[in-house]
């Protein structure tokens, strides 16, 4: 008796197991541009974020989306192409992500285990990033993977480091203390007004790396601050009909937009129930949520409005490709990030952005930069830095047109003193290269 009991229960766990798991259906034959990579689960909180996230892993760029949930079931459309804007043809990649969209969940990682995570969050300032990889290489940390972004005068960065010299976790006690009383010391600086909010944070546990910035920035309500005077359009009204709020979103479309905007919604604690995204000719999205807080409440004040529209822009905002790009794909060796940022800061460059990652020997470290006012880099200082580079590997340019960069306030002479006015200087002489056609915005 007691073994057909365990039987039973087997096979009801085994339903309850099917029953739960997505079904992934991924069509290259609807339509002419684009792979359908259809998702049908049972209704939880973050199944979406977990379907996004795994697209956004790959870089593939999502150009439609519908989603709905009816009753307990939930239903994903996707329109992928690759990072070439082509259909998936790759029969590997096709079964790569059917197998991971089966077995999804928002506790997954990008990064690799065996490492220390380093949590860095504070005010920016020409430099800092120079400094963050001097203090790691003076006390012999190997950084293997690294995230930064930057968003009005804030940074947060993801930092994964193992020992120098034995290649493993830094374990010891002693040696974390010291590394974080070092960090928090260089993102304090010497006038920071908002020292008490630079911070740093130790962990040996493995998290997905940019939904973790995300959530640094958004608890540092960086949302709360001054950005851009161009903006992502955000609306928020309600359908009161069927208890839903509705957030509409126009912005610029680029790859892991929707991922940005799900991740911040689920980590408000918002569950999206119908969702539709489109992208048009000239790469503008257009998007629509409808949504309800986990408590089945829709949006109940003008305050609570107010804070899901700033909290979508700055979640919009953090990923903007400020600068010139700049990728160095070198050996890796102890110091190389803190020779580079040196360089980097010697010639009046400032990092918006930066993503590190290694694969054995070889590194691949990408930069955006600005001058230290926030403006276009000097192109004679991108050449003087590649030519002090050139030694350490290949690196690559790119005056990318569709970049945005930031502006100084235009109270910025009265408030700031004379350093600023010769960053404005230099903003006339880059605007004199513009029109002799050496640089492509001026803006």
């Amino acid at each position: 008796m007691m073994g057909c009991k365990k039987a039973s229960l087997d096979e009801y766990e085994k339903l309850v197991i099917r029953m739960n798991t997505p079904r992934v259906v991924i069509d290259n034959a609807v339509c002419a541009t684009s792979t359908l990579v259809k998702v049908d689960s049972a209704r939880k909180h973050g199944v979406l974020l977990e379907a996004v996230q795994v697209l956004a892993d790959l870089n593939l760029s999502i150009r439609k989306a519908y989603i709905s949930s009816d009753g307990r079931w939930f239903m994903d459309v996707f329109h992928v192409t690759d990072e070439n804007g082509e259909k998936l043809e790759d029969e590997s990649l096709i079964t790569y992500i059917e197998q991971t969209l089966c077995a999804t969940s928002t506790d997954g990682s990008d990064g690799e285990e065996g490492l220390t995570v380093l949590e860095l969050t504070g005010t920016d300032r020409p430099g800092l990033l120079s400094e963050v990889f001097a203090v790691l290489a003076d006390l012999q940390c190997d950084v293997a993977e690294a995230k930064v972004w930057t968003r009005n005068g804030r940074i947060a960065s993801l930092i994964r480091v193992r020992d120098g010299d034995s290649g493993s976790p830094i374990e010891d006690s002693v040696k974390i203390d010291r590394i974080e009383a070092r960090l928090k010391n260089v993102l304090k600086g010497d006038h920071d007004v908002r020292s008490s909010a630079a911070r740093t944070a130790v962990s040996g546990g493995v998290t997905h790396a940019e939904r973790r910035l995300h959530q640094m920035m958004f608890s540092d309500r960086d949302y709360e601050r001054a950005a851009a005077a161009a903006r992502p359009s955000v609306s928020v009204q309600n359908w009161v009909e069927r208890g839903y709020s509705i957030v509409n979103v126009q912005c610029r479309d680029r790859r892991k937009l929707l991922f940005d905007i799900v991740c911040t919604l689920t980590d408000m604690e918002y569950v999206v129930f119908h969702a539709t995204l489109d992208t048009d000719d000239d790469k503008q999205a257009r998007m629509e949520f409808c949504i309800r807080h986990a408590d089945g409440s829709p949006i109940s004040s003008e305050a609570e409005r107010q804070r899901v529209i700033q909290c979508l822009q700055a979640a919009i905002e953090r990923r903007a490709s400020e600068g010139v790009r700049l990728e160095l794909c070198a050996l890796d060796r102890q110091g190389l990030l803190s020779d580079v940022t040196r360089i980097f800061r010697e010639n009046g460059l400032s990092v918006t952005r930066a993503e590190v990652s290694t694969a054995g020997d070889s590194a691949r470290n990408v930069f955006y930069v600005t001058d230290a006012a926030g403006y276009p880099a000097d192109p004679n200082s991108i050449e003087a830095v590649r030519q002090r580079i050139g030694g350490f590997g290949s690196l690559k340019v790119n005056y990318d047109p569709q970049l945005t960069y930031r502006r100084p306030p235009a109270d910025a002479d009265e408030t700031a003193g004379g350093g600023v006015r010769l960053f404005s200087l230099g903003s006339l002489v880059r605007r004199n290269l513009y029109n002799l056609g050496l640089i492509r915005s001026c803006s």
